[in-house]
Protein backbone atom coordinates (compact mmCIF):
# COMPACT_ATOMS: atom_id res chain seq x y z
CA UNK A 1 0.00 0.00 0.00
CA UNK A 2 1.29 3.45 -0.95
CA UNK A 3 0.54 6.79 0.64
CA UNK A 4 -0.53 9.17 -2.15
CA UNK A 5 -1.24 12.89 -1.95
CA UNK A 6 -3.33 14.19 -4.86
CA UNK A 7 -3.99 17.85 -5.59
CA UNK A 8 -7.03 19.18 -7.43
CA UNK A 9 -8.08 22.71 -8.27
CA UNK A 10 -11.61 23.14 -6.87
CA UNK A 11 -13.36 23.25 -10.24
CA UNK A 12 -15.77 20.62 -11.52
CA UNK A 13 -13.78 20.07 -14.71
CA UNK A 14 -10.63 19.34 -12.67
CA UNK A 15 -11.92 17.76 -9.48
CA UNK A 16 -14.19 15.18 -11.10
CA UNK A 17 -11.46 13.47 -13.16
CA UNK A 18 -9.09 13.53 -10.16
CA UNK A 19 -11.89 12.05 -8.05
CA UNK A 20 -12.12 9.11 -10.45
CA UNK A 21 -8.37 8.53 -10.13
CA UNK A 22 -8.58 8.80 -6.34
CA UNK A 23 -11.42 6.26 -6.29
CA UNK A 24 -9.40 3.76 -8.34
CA UNK A 25 -6.35 4.16 -6.09
CA UNK A 26 -8.51 3.65 -2.99
CA UNK A 27 -10.09 0.58 -4.58
CA UNK A 28 -6.59 -0.87 -5.01
CA UNK A 29 -5.86 -0.41 -1.30
CA UNK A 30 -3.80 2.78 -1.30
CA UNK A 31 -4.07 5.51 1.30
CA UNK A 32 -5.13 8.62 -0.61
CA UNK A 33 -5.29 12.21 0.57
CA UNK A 34 -6.51 15.05 -1.65
CA UNK A 35 -5.59 18.72 -1.27
CA UNK A 36 -8.48 20.75 -2.71
CA UNK A 37 -11.05 23.42 -1.89
CA UNK A 38 -13.44 22.79 0.99
CA UNK A 39 -16.46 22.49 -1.30
CA UNK A 40 -14.92 19.43 -2.98
CA UNK A 41 -13.73 17.61 0.15
CA UNK A 42 -17.01 15.66 0.59
CA UNK A 43 -16.90 14.44 -3.01
CA UNK A 44 -13.45 12.92 -2.48
CA UNK A 45 -14.37 11.49 0.89
CA UNK A 46 -17.36 9.74 -0.70
CA UNK A 47 -14.90 7.53 -2.61
CA UNK A 48 -12.72 6.78 0.42
CA UNK A 49 -10.03 9.44 0.11
CA UNK A 50 -9.26 11.88 2.91
CA UNK A 51 -9.74 15.54 2.17
CA UNK A 52 -7.03 18.08 3.00
CA UNK A 53 -8.82 21.40 2.47
CA UNK A 54 -7.07 24.59 1.42
CA UNK A 55 -6.13 26.51 4.53
CA UNK A 56 -3.45 29.11 3.76
CA UNK A 57 -5.05 30.14 0.48
CA UNK A 58 -8.44 31.66 -0.29
CA UNK A 59 -11.18 29.05 -0.30
CA UNK A 60 -12.59 30.07 -3.66
CA UNK A 61 -16.01 29.19 -5.08
CA UNK A 62 -15.94 28.40 -8.80
CA UNK A 63 -19.54 29.66 -9.08
CA UNK A 64 -18.40 33.16 -8.10
CA UNK A 65 -14.67 33.55 -8.69
CA UNK A 66 -15.01 37.33 -8.77
CA UNK A 67 -15.95 37.30 -5.08
CA UNK A 68 -12.40 36.12 -4.32
CA UNK A 69 -10.62 37.58 -7.34
CA UNK A 70 -12.33 40.91 -8.19
CA UNK A 71 -10.36 41.38 -11.42
CA UNK A 72 -12.27 38.43 -12.89
CA UNK A 73 -15.56 40.30 -12.86
CA UNK A 74 -16.71 40.60 -16.45
CA UNK A 75 -13.45 39.20 -17.81
CA UNK A 76 -13.64 37.12 -20.97
CA UNK A 77 -11.32 36.04 -23.73
CA UNK A 78 -7.62 36.84 -23.38
CA UNK A 79 -8.21 39.09 -20.36
CA UNK A 80 -9.90 36.21 -18.54
CA UNK A 81 -6.97 33.94 -19.38
CA UNK A 82 -4.48 36.51 -18.11
CA UNK A 83 -6.31 37.15 -14.84
CA UNK A 84 -6.78 33.41 -14.29
CA UNK A 85 -3.05 32.86 -14.64
CA UNK A 86 -1.94 35.81 -12.53
CA UNK A 87 -4.48 35.78 -9.70
CA UNK A 88 -5.82 32.24 -9.54
CA UNK A 89 -3.15 29.78 -10.64
CA UNK A 90 0.12 31.58 -9.86
CA UNK A 91 -1.45 33.76 -7.17
CA UNK A 92 -2.61 30.85 -5.01
CA UNK A 93 0.43 28.62 -5.61
CA UNK A 94 2.48 29.81 -2.57
CA UNK A 95 -0.46 29.09 -0.26
CA UNK A 96 -0.97 25.66 -1.82
CA UNK A 97 2.71 24.96 -1.29
CA UNK A 98 2.48 25.99 2.39
CA UNK A 99 -0.50 23.66 2.91
CA UNK A 100 1.30 20.74 1.30
CA UNK A 101 4.48 21.26 3.31
CA UNK A 102 2.38 21.29 6.49
CA UNK A 103 0.65 18.07 5.40
CA UNK A 104 4.03 16.45 4.76
CA UNK A 105 5.13 17.35 8.29
CA UNK A 106 2.02 15.63 9.65
CA UNK A 107 2.66 12.52 7.56
CA UNK A 108 4.99 12.10 4.56
CA UNK A 109 3.71 10.54 1.37
CA UNK A 110 5.21 8.16 -1.14
CA UNK A 111 3.95 10.09 -4.15
CA UNK A 112 2.65 13.56 -4.82
CA UNK A 113 0.40 13.62 -7.89
CA UNK A 114 -1.10 16.89 -8.93
CA UNK A 115 -3.44 18.87 -11.10
CA UNK A 116 -1.18 20.86 -13.46
CA UNK A 117 -2.99 24.09 -12.66
CA UNK A 118 -2.28 23.60 -8.93
CA UNK A 119 1.24 24.98 -9.20
CA UNK A 120 1.81 24.61 -5.48
CA UNK A 121 2.30 20.92 -6.29
CA UNK A 122 5.49 21.66 -8.21
CA UNK A 123 6.79 24.01 -5.55
CA UNK A 124 6.17 21.57 -2.69
CA UNK A 125 7.70 18.66 -4.62
CA UNK A 126 10.86 20.67 -5.29
CA UNK A 127 11.14 21.78 -1.66
CA UNK A 128 10.83 18.20 -0.43
CA UNK A 129 12.64 16.37 -3.21
CA UNK A 130 9.44 14.34 -3.40
CA UNK A 131 8.65 11.94 -6.21
CA UNK A 132 5.82 13.60 -8.11
CA UNK A 133 3.62 13.29 -11.14
CA UNK A 134 1.13 15.41 -12.99
CA UNK A 135 -2.39 14.03 -13.50
CA UNK A 136 -3.82 16.29 -16.16
CA UNK A 137 -7.54 16.71 -16.82
CA UNK A 138 -6.64 19.37 -19.38
CA UNK A 139 -5.16 18.79 -22.82
CA UNK A 140 -1.40 18.15 -22.86
CA UNK A 141 -0.16 19.44 -26.20
CA UNK A 142 3.40 20.70 -25.63
CA UNK A 143 5.25 22.78 -28.22
CA UNK A 144 6.76 20.72 -31.01
CA UNK A 145 8.33 20.80 -34.43
CA UNK A 146 6.07 21.35 -37.40
CA UNK A 147 3.04 22.50 -35.44
CA UNK A 148 1.78 25.97 -34.45
CA UNK A 149 2.20 27.15 -30.86
CA UNK A 150 -0.48 25.91 -28.50
CA UNK A 151 -3.09 28.42 -27.42
CA UNK A 152 -3.76 30.28 -30.66
CA UNK A 153 -6.37 27.88 -31.99
CA UNK A 154 -4.42 27.35 -35.21
CA UNK A 155 -4.03 24.22 -37.29
CA UNK A 156 -0.65 23.14 -38.74
CA UNK A 157 0.52 25.12 -41.74
CA UNK A 158 1.14 23.37 -45.03
CA UNK A 159 3.91 23.87 -47.54
CA UNK A 160 6.95 26.13 -47.07
CA UNK A 161 4.85 29.21 -46.29
CA UNK A 162 2.76 27.41 -43.68
CA UNK A 163 5.81 25.89 -41.99
CA UNK A 164 7.51 29.27 -41.94
CA UNK A 165 4.39 30.78 -40.39
CA UNK A 166 4.45 28.21 -37.57
CA UNK A 167 8.13 28.93 -36.88
CA UNK A 168 7.52 32.67 -36.71
CA UNK A 169 4.45 32.25 -34.53
CA UNK A 170 6.34 29.93 -32.21
CA UNK A 171 8.98 32.60 -31.61
CA UNK A 172 6.29 35.25 -31.18
CA UNK A 173 4.41 33.08 -28.66
CA UNK A 174 7.55 32.68 -26.58
CA UNK A 175 7.98 36.45 -26.54
CA UNK A 176 4.29 36.99 -25.79
CA UNK A 177 4.34 34.74 -22.73
CA UNK A 178 7.68 36.04 -21.41
CA UNK A 179 5.91 38.27 -18.87
CA UNK A 180 4.03 35.26 -17.47
CA UNK A 181 7.25 33.26 -17.32
CA UNK A 182 8.83 36.11 -15.35
CA UNK A 183 5.87 36.10 -12.98
CA UNK A 184 6.36 32.35 -12.50
CA UNK A 185 10.00 32.96 -11.64
CA UNK A 186 9.09 35.69 -9.15
CA UNK A 187 6.63 33.30 -7.53
CA UNK A 188 9.42 30.70 -7.23
CA UNK A 189 11.53 33.24 -5.40
CA UNK A 190 8.58 34.02 -3.13
CA UNK A 191 8.41 30.39 -2.00
CA UNK A 192 12.18 30.14 -1.58
CA UNK A 193 13.08 28.15 -4.69
CA UNK A 194 16.03 28.86 -7.01
CA UNK A 195 15.54 29.78 -10.68
CA UNK A 196 14.84 27.03 -13.19
CA UNK A 197 14.66 26.77 -16.97
CA UNK A 198 10.92 26.12 -17.25
CA UNK A 199 8.83 28.26 -19.59
CA UNK A 200 5.17 29.15 -19.66
CA UNK A 201 4.52 26.04 -21.77
CA UNK A 202 6.30 23.62 -19.43
CA UNK A 203 6.03 25.03 -15.90
CA UNK A 204 2.74 23.23 -15.23
CA UNK A 205 3.93 19.68 -15.73
CA UNK A 206 6.14 17.23 -13.85
CA UNK A 207 9.36 16.34 -15.69
CA UNK A 208 9.09 12.83 -14.19
CA UNK A 209 5.63 11.65 -15.26
CA UNK A 210 2.60 13.26 -16.88
CA UNK A 211 -0.57 11.16 -16.80
CA UNK A 212 -2.50 12.90 -19.54
CA UNK A 213 -6.16 12.87 -20.48
CA UNK A 214 -6.78 12.17 -24.14
CA UNK A 215 -4.89 10.17 -26.74
CA UNK A 216 -2.12 10.90 -29.25
CA UNK A 217 -4.68 10.76 -32.06
CA UNK A 218 -6.21 14.01 -30.84
CA UNK A 219 -2.92 15.88 -31.10
CA UNK A 220 -1.42 17.16 -34.33
CA UNK A 221 1.10 14.77 -35.92
CA UNK A 222 4.43 14.99 -34.10
CA UNK A 223 7.53 12.92 -33.51
CA UNK A 224 8.92 14.75 -30.48
CA UNK A 225 6.44 14.06 -27.68
CA UNK A 226 8.43 13.73 -24.42
CA UNK A 227 8.50 10.06 -23.33
CA UNK A 228 7.29 10.85 -19.80
CA UNK A 229 3.92 12.06 -21.20
CA UNK A 230 1.58 9.06 -21.07
CA UNK A 231 -1.95 9.33 -22.45
CA UNK A 232 -4.68 7.37 -20.68
CA UNK A 233 -7.89 8.37 -22.46
CA UNK A 234 -10.92 9.72 -20.61
CA UNK A 235 -10.46 10.28 -16.87
CA UNK A 236 -14.11 11.25 -16.37
CA UNK A 237 -15.19 7.62 -16.73
CA UNK A 238 -15.47 6.26 -13.20
CA UNK A 239 -17.50 3.20 -14.25
CA UNK A 240 -20.61 4.36 -12.42
CA UNK A 241 -23.85 2.85 -13.77
CA UNK A 242 -26.51 5.04 -15.38
CA UNK A 243 -28.84 6.17 -12.56
CA UNK A 244 -32.34 4.82 -12.60
CA UNK A 245 -33.78 7.48 -10.30
CA UNK A 246 -33.58 11.27 -10.40
CA UNK A 247 -33.87 11.31 -14.19
CA UNK A 248 -35.60 14.30 -15.83
CA UNK A 249 -39.35 13.78 -16.21
CA UNK A 250 -38.96 13.91 -20.00
CA UNK A 251 -36.29 11.18 -20.14
CA UNK A 252 -38.57 8.77 -22.03
CA UNK A 253 -38.61 11.30 -24.88
CA UNK A 254 -34.90 10.65 -25.30
CA UNK A 255 -35.19 6.89 -25.01
CA UNK A 256 -38.00 6.71 -27.57
CA UNK A 257 -36.85 9.46 -29.93
CA UNK A 258 -37.17 8.62 -33.61
CA UNK A 259 -35.30 11.76 -34.68
CA UNK A 260 -31.62 12.59 -34.07
CA UNK A 261 -30.79 13.74 -30.54
CA UNK A 262 -28.63 16.88 -30.36
CA UNK A 263 -27.04 17.56 -26.99
CA UNK A 264 -26.12 21.17 -26.12
CA UNK A 265 -23.75 22.00 -23.28
CA UNK A 266 -21.89 25.13 -22.27
CA UNK A 267 -19.70 23.46 -19.65
CA UNK A 268 -18.98 24.67 -16.13
CA UNK A 269 -16.76 27.75 -16.52
CA UNK A 270 -18.43 30.47 -18.63
CA UNK A 271 -22.14 29.74 -18.36
CA UNK A 272 -23.90 32.78 -19.82
CA UNK A 273 -26.64 31.08 -21.89
CA UNK A 274 -26.59 33.98 -24.35
CA UNK A 275 -23.24 32.67 -25.62
CA UNK A 276 -24.28 29.22 -26.85
CA UNK A 277 -27.35 27.66 -25.22
CA UNK A 278 -29.95 30.20 -26.36
CA UNK A 279 -28.51 30.57 -29.90
CA UNK A 280 -28.54 26.77 -30.19
CA UNK A 281 -32.18 26.54 -29.12
CA UNK A 282 -33.07 29.19 -31.70
CA UNK A 283 -30.97 27.50 -34.38
CA UNK A 284 -32.52 24.07 -33.91
CA UNK A 285 -36.12 25.04 -33.12
CA UNK A 286 -37.24 24.34 -36.68
CA UNK A 287 -35.09 21.25 -37.26
CA UNK A 288 -36.34 17.67 -37.10
CA UNK A 289 -34.26 16.83 -34.03
CA UNK A 290 -34.68 16.48 -30.27
CA UNK A 291 -32.54 19.05 -28.46
CA UNK A 292 -31.33 18.08 -24.98
CA UNK A 293 -29.70 20.91 -23.03
CA UNK A 294 -27.58 20.32 -19.93
CA UNK A 295 -27.32 23.61 -18.03
CA UNK A 296 -25.13 22.55 -15.11
CA UNK A 297 -25.71 23.85 -11.58
CA UNK A 298 -24.58 27.41 -12.28
CA UNK A 299 -26.91 28.55 -15.04
CA UNK A 300 -30.12 30.36 -14.11
CA UNK A 301 -33.42 29.14 -15.56
CA UNK A 302 -33.74 30.02 -19.22
CA UNK A 303 -36.02 32.93 -20.15
CA UNK A 304 -39.21 32.44 -22.11
CA UNK A 305 -40.89 29.29 -23.37
CA UNK A 306 -38.77 26.50 -24.80
CA UNK A 307 -39.10 25.34 -28.41
CA UNK A 308 -41.33 22.30 -28.72
CA UNK A 309 -38.40 20.06 -29.63
CA UNK A 310 -36.22 21.10 -26.65
CA UNK A 311 -35.73 19.46 -23.26
CA UNK A 312 -33.69 21.10 -20.50
CA UNK A 313 -32.25 19.94 -17.16
CA UNK A 314 -29.41 20.94 -14.87
CA UNK A 315 -27.68 17.59 -15.14
CA UNK A 316 -28.23 14.82 -17.68
CA UNK A 317 -26.64 11.36 -17.17
CA UNK A 318 -24.07 11.06 -19.94
CA UNK A 319 -23.96 7.29 -19.66
CA UNK A 320 -27.57 7.21 -20.83
CA UNK A 321 -27.60 10.27 -23.08
CA UNK A 322 -24.43 10.05 -25.18
CA UNK A 323 -25.06 6.55 -26.62
CA UNK A 324 -28.31 8.03 -27.99
CA UNK A 325 -26.77 11.32 -29.21
CA UNK A 326 -26.18 12.11 -32.88
CA UNK A 327 -24.17 15.31 -32.35
CA UNK A 328 -23.01 17.40 -29.39
CA UNK A 329 -22.93 21.20 -29.54
CA UNK A 330 -20.35 22.30 -26.98
CA UNK A 331 -18.20 25.20 -25.89
CA UNK A 332 -15.19 22.89 -26.10
CA UNK A 333 -14.58 21.90 -22.50
CA UNK A 334 -12.03 19.09 -22.69
CA UNK A 335 -13.81 16.70 -20.34
CA UNK A 336 -17.08 16.93 -22.24
CA UNK A 337 -15.32 16.57 -25.59
CA UNK A 338 -13.56 13.40 -24.44
CA UNK A 339 -16.80 11.93 -23.12
CA UNK A 340 -18.55 12.62 -26.42
CA UNK A 341 -15.77 11.05 -28.46
CA UNK A 342 -15.58 8.04 -26.14
CA UNK A 343 -19.21 7.43 -27.15
CA UNK A 344 -18.40 8.01 -30.87
CA UNK A 345 -20.35 11.30 -30.92
CA UNK A 346 -19.21 13.99 -33.41
CA UNK A 347 -19.14 17.60 -32.32
CA UNK A 348 -19.97 21.19 -33.17
CA UNK A 349 -17.54 23.27 -31.11
CA UNK A 350 -17.86 26.96 -30.18
CA UNK A 351 -14.56 27.53 -28.38
CA UNK A 352 -14.39 31.09 -27.13
CA UNK A 353 -11.69 31.41 -24.46
CA UNK A 354 -9.12 29.71 -22.23
CA UNK A 355 -8.05 26.44 -23.90
CA UNK A 356 -11.29 25.96 -25.82
CA UNK A 357 -10.28 27.54 -29.18
CA UNK A 358 -7.33 25.12 -29.24
CA UNK A 359 -9.59 22.13 -28.57
CA UNK A 360 -12.05 23.31 -31.24
CA UNK A 361 -9.22 23.64 -33.76
CA UNK A 362 -8.01 20.09 -33.09
CA UNK A 363 -11.52 18.67 -33.48
CA UNK A 364 -12.07 20.50 -36.74
CA UNK A 365 -8.65 19.61 -38.15
CA UNK A 366 -9.12 15.91 -37.46
CA UNK A 367 -12.62 15.92 -38.93
CA UNK A 368 -14.44 14.79 -35.78
CA UNK A 369 -16.68 17.84 -35.96
CA UNK A 370 -17.02 21.47 -37.01
CA UNK A 371 -15.04 24.31 -35.45
CA UNK A 372 -17.28 27.38 -35.35
CA UNK A 373 -14.22 29.57 -34.59
CA UNK A 374 -16.05 31.66 -32.01
CA UNK A 375 -17.53 31.25 -28.57
CA UNK A 376 -20.62 33.26 -29.48
CA UNK A 377 -21.87 31.80 -32.77
CA UNK A 378 -24.94 32.99 -34.64
CA UNK A 379 -27.91 30.64 -34.77
CA UNK A 380 -27.57 30.24 -38.54
CA UNK A 381 -23.97 29.02 -38.14
CA UNK A 382 -24.99 26.48 -35.48
CA UNK A 383 -27.85 25.18 -37.64
CA UNK A 384 -25.62 24.82 -40.70
CA UNK A 385 -22.90 23.03 -38.71
CA UNK A 386 -25.37 20.59 -37.17
CA UNK A 387 -26.84 19.78 -40.57
CA UNK A 388 -23.36 19.21 -41.97
CA UNK A 389 -22.37 16.85 -39.17
CA UNK A 390 -25.67 14.96 -39.36
CA UNK A 391 -25.56 14.64 -43.16
CA UNK A 392 -21.90 13.59 -43.59
CA UNK A 393 -21.04 10.15 -42.17
CA UNK A 394 -17.32 10.97 -42.17
CA UNK A 395 -17.71 13.02 -38.99
CA UNK A 396 -19.17 10.12 -37.02
CA UNK A 397 -16.60 7.75 -38.54
CA UNK A 398 -13.74 9.97 -37.32
CA UNK A 399 -15.36 10.35 -33.91
CA UNK A 400 -15.69 6.56 -33.72
CA UNK A 401 -12.02 6.09 -34.61
CA UNK A 402 -10.97 8.49 -31.86
CA UNK A 403 -13.50 6.90 -29.51
CA UNK A 404 -11.93 3.48 -30.04
CA UNK A 405 -8.51 4.95 -29.28
CA UNK A 406 -9.84 6.60 -26.11
CA UNK A 407 -11.46 3.41 -24.88
CA UNK A 408 -8.30 1.40 -25.58
CA UNK A 409 -6.13 3.86 -23.60
CA UNK A 410 -7.42 2.48 -20.32
CA UNK A 411 -8.89 5.48 -18.47
CA UNK A 412 -8.63 5.65 -14.69
CA UNK A 413 -7.25 2.10 -14.25
CA UNK A 414 -4.38 2.98 -16.61
CA UNK A 415 -3.79 6.23 -14.71
CA UNK A 416 -3.69 4.41 -11.38
CA UNK A 417 -1.25 1.80 -12.74
CA UNK A 418 1.13 4.51 -13.94
CA UNK A 419 1.01 6.21 -10.55
CA UNK A 420 1.59 2.92 -8.76
CA UNK A 421 4.64 2.24 -10.92
CA UNK A 422 5.96 5.74 -10.19
CA UNK A 423 5.97 5.13 -6.43
CA UNK A 424 8.57 2.39 -6.85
Amino acid sequence: MADVMLTAMPFAGHARPLRSVAAELVRRGHDVRVHTGRAWVPAFEEVGARGVPWRAGPDLDERDLAATFPRMRGAKGFRQLLVNLEDLFLGTAPAQCADLLAAWEERPWDLLAGDPMALGTRFAAEHLGSRWATVSPIAVWPPGKGIPPTGLGLTPGTGPVGRARDLVLGAAANAGTAALTRLYRRTRREVGLPPDRETFATMWFSPQLVVASGVPGLDYPRSDLPPHVRFVGDLTDDGAPVPTDGLPPWWDDVVRSEVPVVHVTQGTANVDPEDLVLPSLEALAGEDVLVVVGLGHRTAPLPGPLPANARVAEMVPYGGLLPRTAVMVTNGGYGGVLQALRHDVPLVVAGGDLDKPEIAAHIGWHGAGVDLRTGTPRPAAIAAACREVLDRPSYRATAARLGAELRAAGGTPAAASLLEAHTA
